[in-house]
C-alpha cells in the first residue's frame, strides 16, 4: 500500500510540473506564441497590401509578362536578404560588438517610427517618393531597387527579422520562423501578381483603414521589443 501511494504521488508531482518543463524546453504554447508574434511583426512591417499600389505605379509602363518576372525576381531577392539576416544576423551583431538587448531597443524604436508613419499616412507617401525617383532606363534594375530594397526588405523588415530570430527558443523554432519568412514573401508575391485586382477591391478607403490598423499593431509590438530590451539590459 505505501508503495502504491508513493507511486501515485510521484505521478501527480510529474503531472503538475509538466507544463513548466514544456515551457522551459520551448513547448507548444511557447513555440506557438513565438511564431505568431514573429510572423505578425514581419507581416505588418513588410505590409504586403500597402505595396500593391506602389507596385502598380512602378510597373505602369511594363508589359504584363515582364511585370510578372519583376514580381518573382524582387520577391526572391528580398527573401534571400531576410533569410540571410535571420540566420546570420545575430552573428553580425556579435562581430560588431552590439548586444541583442541593445539591438532590440534600437529595432523597437525603428519599428515604432515605421508604425507612426503608417498611422499618420506618411510611410506610403515616402515610399511613393522613392518609387518616383526611378527613370525609364532603370526599369531592368527595378526588381532590386526599389522593390526588393527598400520597399520589401527595408531596415524595418531586417530589424524585425533579426529580433525574431534572436528570440527563437531553439533551432527547430528558428527553422519554423524561416518558413514564416517564406510565407510572408509568398504573400508579397501574391499581392504583386494580383495588384490591380486588390487595388480595385480595397480602394482608397480600404487601404487607409488597413494601413492604420496594421500601424497600431506594429506600434504595440515595437513597445514590447523596447521593454524586453530594457529588462534584459537591467539584468546584466
Amino acid at each position: 500500500m505505501p508503495a502504491v501511494l508513493i507511486a501515485r504521488l510521484s505521478a501527480l508531482h510529474r503531472f503538475r510540473f509538466q507544463p513548466t518543463l514544456r515551457a522551459e524546453r520551448g513547448g507548444p504554447d511557447v513555440l506557438g506564441d513565438y511564431l505568431l508574434n514573429a510572423f505578425v511583426t514581419l507581416f505588418v512591417t513588410v505590409d504586403p497590401p500597402g505595396l500593391a499600389p506602389i507596385f502598380i505605379a512602378l510597373t505602369a509602363r511594363v508589359e504584363p509578362a515582364q511585370r510578372r518576372r519583376l514580381a518573382y525576381r524582387s520577391v526572391i531577392i528580398a527573401a534571400l536578404i531576410l533569410l540571410f539576416f535571420a540566420v546570420a544576423g545575430e552573428r553580425v551583431l556579435t562581430v560588431l560588438g552590439i548586444t541583442v538587448p541593445a539591438f532590440r531597443i534600437a529595432g523597437g524604436l525603428l519599428l515604432f517610427f515605421i508604425a507612426f508613419e503608417m498611422v499618420f499616412a506618411r510611410r506610403s507617401e515616402r515610399k511613393s517618393e522613392s518609387a518616383n525617383l526611378m527613370t525609364a532606363e532603370e526599369v531592368r534594375h527595378l526588381a532590386a531597387f526599389p522593390l526588393a530594397i527598400p520597399l520589401i526588405s527595408g531596415p524595418g523588415a531586417i530589424s524585425a527579422t533579426i529580433l525574431a530570430a534572436s528570440q527563437a527558443p531553439h533551432n527547430a523554432a528558428l527553422g519554423l520562423y524561416l518558413v514564416a519568412v517564406g510565407a510572408v514573401m509568398l504573400s508579397v508575391l501574391a499581392v504583386f501578381l494580383l495588384a490591380e485586382r486588390i487595388n480595385k477591391v480595397l480602394g482608397d478607403t480600404g487601404r487607409i483603414v488597413i494601413e492604420r490598423l496594421l500601424g497600431l499593431i506594429l506600434a504595440a509590438l515595437a513597445v514590447q521589443f523596447v521593454a524586453d530590451g530594457v529588462k534584459a539590459i537591467a539584468k546584466l
